[in-house]
C-alpha cells in the first residue's frame, strides 16, 4: 500500500486564510474583533510556548487575544477568579484553559467555571458528555481531535464502517477523538497501556491515530 501524505501545513494555510476573512467580517458588522482569553498557571516551558504560539496566531488572522499569567503557586480561587474575568469580558468570546495546570489546582472544578459559550477547547464537562451521547452535538469540540477529522476528511478517508484504532485515552485527545470517529460511524477500539498486543490491533485498523505523544511508536510493517 502507497503512503497518502496528508499536508497538513497547507491545510491550516487554507484554514487561517478563511478564519482571517471571517474575523474581518465579524469585525466589520460588530465594531470590534473576535477575543480569546487564555488561563495559563504554571511553569512549564512548552505549556508557555503554547500558549505564546497561541497569541501570535491570533494576531495574524485579527483576533483579539488576552493572557492571564500566575505562578506555579497560584491558588484554586486565583485561577477561577481568572477564568470569570473572562467569562464577565464581552470583548472574549473564548477561552482556552492551558492544561496541565499545577498539581494543587483542581482542573475539573476549573473547567467547571468556564461558560459554555465560550469553552473553545471543549473540555467542559458537558461539552465532553454531550460528545458521547447518541445524536446530541457539544457547543466546541477539543482542538486537536478536531484537527485529527479534519485531516481525514481532507486526505478523503471514509470513515463509515471503517475498523479505527486510537492509541491512547487522555481527556485531551485519545478519549474525545475516539467519540469522534464513533460519531462519525467508524468502529473503534482503544488502546492503552495495558492493552495486550497493540501491534494486532495496528495491523487490523483502516484508521489509526496515535494519541501518545511518543515518535515512531507505530512502526511499519516488517
Amino acid at each position: 500500500m502507497t503512503a497518502n501524505i496528508i499536508d497538513g501545513a497547507l491545510i491550516a494555510e487554507k484554514l487561517r486564510a478563511d478564519i482571517k476573512l471571517r474575523a474581518a467580517a465579524f469585525t466589520g458588522e460588530m465594531g470590534y474583533p473576535p477575543g480569546l482569553g487564555a488561563v495559563f498557571a504554571g511553569d512549564n516551558p512548552a505549556s508557555a510556548q503554547y500558549v505564546r504560539m497561541k497569541r501570535r496566531a491570533c494576531e495574524q488572522v485579527g483576533i483579539y487575544s488576552v493572557a492571564h499569567l500566575m505562578p506555579d503557586t497560584c491558588t484554586q480561587e486565583e485561577v477561577e477568579a481568572a477564568v470569570k474575568l473572562l467569562n464577565d469580558d464581552p470583548r472574549i468570546h473564548g477561552i482556552l484553559v492551558q492544561l496541565p495546570l499545577p498539581k494543587q489546582i483542581d482542573e475539573e472544578a476549573v473547567l467547571r467555571r468556564v461558560s459554555l459559550d465560550k469553552d473553545v477547547d471543549g473540555f467542559h464537562p458537558v461539552n465532553i458528555g454531550l460528545l458521547g451521547m447518541k445524536g446530541r452535538e457539544p457547543t466546541f469540540t477539543p482542538a486537536t481531535p478536531t484537527g485529527c477529522m479534519v485531516l481525514l476528511e481532507s486526505a478523503g478517508v471514509n470513515l463509515e464502517g471503517a475498523n479505527a484504532v486510537v492509541i491512547g485515552r487522555s481527556n485531551i485527545v485519545g478519549l474525545p477523538v475516539a467519540l469522534m470517529l464513533m460519531k462519525a460511524n467508524a468502529t473503534v477500539t482503544v488502546c492503552h497501556s495495558r492493552t495486550r498486543d497493540i501491534a494486532h490491533h495496528v495491523r487490523e485498523a483502516d484508521v489509526v491515530v496515535a494519541a501518545i505523544g511518543k515518535p515512531h511508536f507505530v512502526q511499519g510493517a516488517g
